[in-house]
């Protein structure tokens, strides 16, 4: 069908795609589609499938003309995917800039823009130094992860007198003031559930809704440093209203055996739940060093590498962070832009600042796939069943079922590529030269406060 076709390269890994399809083909593809409807269509006055094609093209011409071309752009495009090397990213559409009108005395000539994977030229990636702290953990950080399991097997119940302390579930309304202490509009949230002390809210007001008694109202003046870490906070003199509608308490259990029992069967003591957070804690330290580590390959390769970043990787990646963020307010998106909106701010704006963020997260997906492309890192079958072994004993289901449920919907090819980046973070590992760090504690190494 395609009778030519012309590639220009565009900045940021951009391509420009002219296709030229013979008027021949052009007006057979337009035939083909009048004929069917011909066979199809109901007109009054004709019997289906009767009606004259010249009468068809009189009431629906140009309807005709612009589906053909359509079928034709979609047509030639397969073609010509199936030939070059600079295909579309897999989750872009290509745009359509120029198109010329479907005329059957000249060829059909359209053009087309699009994002294509980038020529990657990569730093070098062997021989690199990185160093690993030794984590400590220690009897302390055993008692804060029994102090929340115990937490977390509280039972609660509704205060009946005295004021809010640390620990209470408190449940609030609040709203923003402006300079003359009037509401601002579209900042009030209702029914805010939190506890003291957890700093679950956006506007860490833990510390001033204590010793306040339900049905307290107060303004609450909080400053917010330049690196805080809401982004339209930050810097800013906020005046909050709080009301105190409900304060709940929380009875803890006794740290026994029976509190052991109640957080899974497989303990009988409370050392062998000890014991198990132990393992889990090292298991979390070596993963978190891990991570850690190749972030810093990662990095020291991404210095020397050098990329084009498509402007398609990068607007799905500042979604991704957006959708994290959101995650993280615990707040619905509506409201979000509204507080946005009221600091004169947009997700626009947010993405602004969030770009070379962004930018640096994309190259190293490029220089993680450009890696494994050059050291042909592939999953074999034997580590695909594995993977489905490890998930379907996680799950507590057959293997079989496991692997029916990647495979409709759509996994597998997912979890190879998932296996071939473990691989691949093992290769960087094994050819860089790792040294002994200083110790650090487990709390520390994961950004808790002790």
């Amino acid at each position: 069908m395609v009778a030519n076709k012309e590639i220009k390269t565009l900045e940021k890994s951009a391509v420009e795609l002219t296709v030229t399809v013979s008027r021949e083909e052009a007006k057979k593809e337009y035939n083909a589609l009048v004929e069917k409807y011909a066979k199809t269509v109901h007109l009054k006055g004709f019997r289906k499938g009767k009606v004259p094609v010249s009468v068809l093209e009189k009431k629906y011409g140009e309807s005709l003309k612009a589906e053909a071309s359509m079928k034709i752009m979609e047509t030639s495009l397969q073609e010509v995917f199936e030939e070059i090397d600079k295909k579309p990213l897999p989750y872009v559409i290509p745009e359509l800039k120029e198109e010329s009108d479907l005329d059957f005395d000249k060829d059909f000539t359209f053009t087309v823009t699009y994002d294509t994977y980038p020529e990657v030229t990569l730093g070098e990636y062997k021989g690199l130094e990185a160093e690993e702290p030794e984590v400590e953990i220690t009897d302390e950080d055993i008692a804060k992860e029994l102090e929340a399991i115990r937490d977390q097997n509280a039972t609660v119940m509704e205060k009946a007198e005295g004021a809010a302390g640390m620990g209470d579930i408190v449940t609030i309304n609040y709203w923003e003031l402006d300079s003359q202490g009037e509401e601002i509009e579209n900042s009030r949230r209702e029914d805010f559930v939190f506890t003291i002390g957890s700093g679950y809210n956006i506007h860490k007001i833990d510390d001033e809704i204590l010793g306040m008694k339900k049905g307290e109202e107060k303004v609450i003046t909080k400053e917010y440093p330049e690196d805080y870490e809401m982004d339209f906070l930050r810097g800013k003199t906020v005046n909050l209203k709080v009301q105190l509608t409900v304060i709940k308490e929380k009875k803890l259990p006794d740290l026994d055996d029976e509190l052991a029992q109640d957080v899974s069967e497989q303990y009988k003591t409370l050392e062998d739940l000890k014991e198990d957070l132990r393992k889990k804690f090292r298991e979390s330290a070596e993963n978190k060093v891990r991570g850690n580590t190749i972030n810093t390959l990662l990095e020291k390769i991404a210095e020397n590498t050098k990329a084009e970043i498509p402007k398609a990787m990068l607007d799905s990646q500042l979604e991704s962070s957006w959708k994290s963020f959101v995650s993280q307010t615990r707040l619905p998106e509506e409201k979000i832009l509204e507080i946005l909106s009221a600091e004169n701010k947009t997700k626009d704006t947010l993405f602004e600042e969030w770009t070379p963020e962004a930018e640096k997260r994309v190259l190293q997906q490029l220089i993680v796939n450009s890696i494994i492309e050059t050291e042909k890192i592939e999953a074999t079958e034997e580590e695909y069943e594995q993977e489905v072994q490890k998930q379907a004993e996680a799950s507590s289901i057959s293997a079989e079922e496991v692997r029916d449920y990647f495979e409709k919907n759509s996994m597998v090819p997912y979890i190879n590529s998932s296996i071939a980046e473990k691989k691949l973070f093992d290769f960087l590992l094994a050819q860089s030269k790792i040294k002994k760090g200083g110790k650090v504690k487990f709390l520390d190494l994961f950004g808790k406060k002790q």
